[in-house]
């Protein structure tokens, strides 16, 4: 599935990383949860909370790093979010008005099975 991954870069710069996780990987999650009211975090930018997976069940959004550049999350595409320290990133919905996600927070060494684009 195609995937977007969330890191930190020279100590607490955020970027991200393109590619995707393999289907039918297991991952060693202790919880998951779903949320779909949008936060105080919309626009202002933020390291993740937790290392976790999101998945978007409704919304596009565009997600926007330390040094400018952006992507698109839709339903159907993995954020694996591991930028957990600095300045991180910010999001901003940009068709309609809603975000249905769900969260599943893996162990905290737990595998991401990302595999970035080449």
């Amino acid at each position: 599935m195609k995937a977007f991954k969330l890191i930190n870069v020279n100590g607490t710069q955020c970027s991200f990383q393109e590619g995707s996780v393999p289907i039918n990987e297991h991952i060693d999650a202790t919880h998951f949860f779903v949320q779909t009211q949008i936060d105080k975090y919309q626009l202002l930018a933020h390291p993740a909370p937790r290392y976790q997976f999101v998945v978007t069940l409704k919304g596009k959004l565009k997600f926007t790093v330390t040094n400018g550049d952006s992507f698109i999350i839709e339903p159907g595409i993995i954020l694996v979010a591991k930028d957990l320290v600095g300045e991180g990133h910010s999001w901003q919905i940009i068709e309609g008005d809603e975000w249905h996600r769900i969260y599943i927070v893996p162990h905290k060494d737990a595998e991401d099975h990302f595999m970035p684009n080449k």
